[in-house]
């Protein structure tokens, strides 16, 4: 585990570059220091994001790639699954819906 959390003598170099373009009249070494390591956190931070994305994007291209390699008749029955699981809905909504519809109408008729 210690092996990811170093930092490369590389970014630790260009952080560095950055303090010091950036130090401002009267800040300290140590506080010069301080912003470096900042910017390598946020470097290490953002290499660790940008591998998590492409680990992600990689794992869907081999579902996809997995997915195009199935038989035709297996695919044909997933997309049925799927379609009968989009097509299912509850009746609930359109009920509360109708309701209040015509609770609506009716105020309307009623206050007129």
């Amino acid at each position: 585990m210690a092996k990811y959390d170093k930092i490369s003598p590389e970014t630790q170099q260009e952080a560095m570059k950055i303090a010091r373009a950036n130090q401002k009249p009267g800040q300290t070494k140590e506080q010069t220091q301080l912003i470096a390591q900042g910017i390598q956190k946020g470097v290490d931070e953002y290499k660790k994001q940008m591998k998590a994305r492409a680990r992600e994007a990689n794992r869907q291209k081999k579902l996809h790639a997995k997915a195009k390699s199935l038989p035709q008749g297996e695919q044909e029955e997933e997309i049925e699954v799927e379609m009968i699981e989009i097509s299912r809905q509850h009746p609930l909504p359109w009920i509360l819906l109708a309701l209040s519809w015509l609770a609506f109408a009716g105020a309307w008729f009623w206050l007129r």
